[in-house]
């Protein structure tokens, strides 16, 4: 089987999906999840954006040792300076240099000829090679040029030592023929084209990302970029797990395979949408909560016959129990403790102890508690952020020939509770007027977004806020059966993580 290596932009690419904004700690926990899914490069962000961008990438190049560690850069020196000081202390080393090569581009937005465009690349490529021993050179819109100067740019690529060349379709432009048949040219054209790996960067603007990824990789491309859940601008990059299994699923048609350990698929996925906030479609492939779900008679006949009448892939591979165990409250350590480890977490005790506790208090507010419900449990603990302020009580009036009001009660940074009641133009609005007043914080509600992660009227409700002060902004998530209580913890989730930005905020004039 011919390897395609897997590089991941979720970092990167990922993050620039509209109301998406990871903090460093956020990240980190995304990338050891990606150097656990065994990707083989992860593009941890643009260092040259800003400050923050530079210091987050540095965090996670020191802390990957088993991949390759990219920055992106524009064909600027500033910026390969950028990312020179982004990368310093990591393992494997990576700049991904990019400029745009389509006559629309060259007009609209470089406003450059074509020797320009070609002379500049060349200028970048060789002054990256002073610093990185690995580059990549991408041809941003690479879909909309013309043959000759794609066979150009390219080729002047492979004679300056670039390792690797992207051939991105960066608006989602191209049906799946036309764009193999780009890496077809290429491979048949470009003089000692096989000293480089090419690659495919696709976005899903007509819905073809993954359709128009197979179809170079089928034409020669070396290497899939991509995100998981599909996650970037406007509608999105190939998923990552949709190529990977379809390698896996069809490996007889493509000859070609991913080195990814697909157990972590599922595991990978819920992480990424938890702290992005960008929930998966339920008929998404793959990942989707339906993926695997059958209901029609008709099916379930088929499935209990034999599982391949109506599945072609199973659930386990990607990390998933086919079955859905039931827990109550009359369950014990033991059986919640193997549940766990089902659902692929092994505890200590003291972690397990305080699961246990947050599982029992569920438990006596639900008749039912799902696999999908231990999940959320687990899963809101795993990033914990210093705790300014904390909620302690709510309470809430409301009525709908009446004004909302709200009472709360939180913790603060000194030894006493703060008490603060006021009124909204609803329920929510009146809690977030009280916390205000609590907190003494102005702060800005950017986003507010409610999803249920389980099923039925009991459902633990899951709340996802995005909170700015001062150009600065911070995600939050809040979850409990009560949707109330659940907006308040996610506000002050949100308000504590603007606190701590606050704290190592480095000045403007520095």
């Amino acid at each position: 089987m011919r390897k395609i290596y897997v590089f991941d932009t979720t970092l990167r690419d990922g993050e620039q999906s509209p109301g998406v904004n990871l903090n460093t700690r956020e990240k980190l926990e995304i990338a050891y999840q990606l150097e656990k899914l065994g990707v083989d490069r992860m593009e941890a962000g643009f260092p040259a954006a800003s400050p923050g961008d530079l210091a987050s990438v540095n965090a996670v190049a020191r802390a990957m040792k088993n991949l390759t560690v990219i920055g992106l850069s524009r064909a600027r020196e500033t910026d390969i300076d950028a990312v020179k000081e982004a990368l310093q202390g990591a393992a494997d080393p990576c700049i991904h240099l990019f400029l745009a090569t389509s006559p629309i581009h060259r007009q609209h937005k470089l406003r450059m000829d074509k020797n320009q465009v070609l002379e500049t690349a060349q200028a970048s490529i060789r002054y990256a090679k002073k610093y990185f021993s690995k580059v990549e050179f991408s041809l941003e819109d690479a879909g909309r040029t013309e043959y000759d100067f794609l066979a150009e740019m390219v080729g002047m690529a492979v004679r300056e030592g670039a390792n690797v060349i992207n051939i991105p379709d960066t608006v989602g432009y191209l049906y799946p023929s036309e764009y193999g048949a780009i890496f077809k040219f290429l491979k048949e054209t470009v003089p000692d084209i096989d000293r480089v790996q090419l690659s495919t960067h696709c976005h899903n603007d007509l819905g073809m990302a993954t359709a128009n990824a197979l179809a170079a990789i089928q034409n020669g491309a070396d290497q899939i970029e991509g995100t998981i859940n599909g996650i970037g601008e406007r509608a999105g990059n190939t998923a990552l797990e949709e190529v990977a299994m379809a390698l896996e699923t069809r490996s007889e048609f493509f000859g070609a395979k991913t080195s990814l350990v697909l157990s972590e698929i599922s595991r990978t996925s819920r992480l990424v949408s938890k702290l992005t906030g960008m929930v998966v479609p339920g008929n998404k492939a793959i990942v989707g909560a339906n993926a695997f779900a059958h209901e029609s008679g008709i099916h379930q006949d088929g499935m209990l016959k034999d599982k391949t009448t109506y599945e072609i892939m199973t659930p386990e591979t990607i990390g998933l129990k086919e079955s859905k165990l039931v827990l109550g409250k009359h369950s014990g350590r033991h059986a919640f403790r193997d549940n766990l480890k089902e659902l692929g977490y092994d505890l200590s005790e003291t972690e397990l102890n305080a699961a246990f506790a947050r599982f029992k208090d569920l438990a006596d507010k639900k008749k039912e508690v799902s696999d999908e419900d231990i999940l959320a449990l687990i899963e809101d603990k795993l990033i914990d952020t210093p705790e300014t302020f904390s909620l302690q009580t709510i309470y809430v009036t409301y009525g709908n020939e009446a004004t909302p009001t709200a009472k709360v009660i939180i913790n603060g940074p000194e030894a006493q509770p703060i008490v603060a009641d006021a009124e909204g133009n609803g329920s929510v609005d009146a809690i977030y007027n009280a916390i205000d007043k609590a907190t003494g914080e102005e702060v800005t509600l950017g986003d507010y977004s409610i999803k249920a992660v389980s099923h039925g009227k009991d459902a633990q409700g899951e709340v996802h806020v995005v909170l700015s002060q001062g150009g600065v902004a911070a995600q939050g998530r809040g979850l409990s059966t009560d949707i109330l209580e659940a907006s308040a913890r996610a506000y002050l989730d949100a308000l504590n993580k603007l606190i701590e930005k606050r704290k190592t905020a480095v000045p403007q004039d520095q």
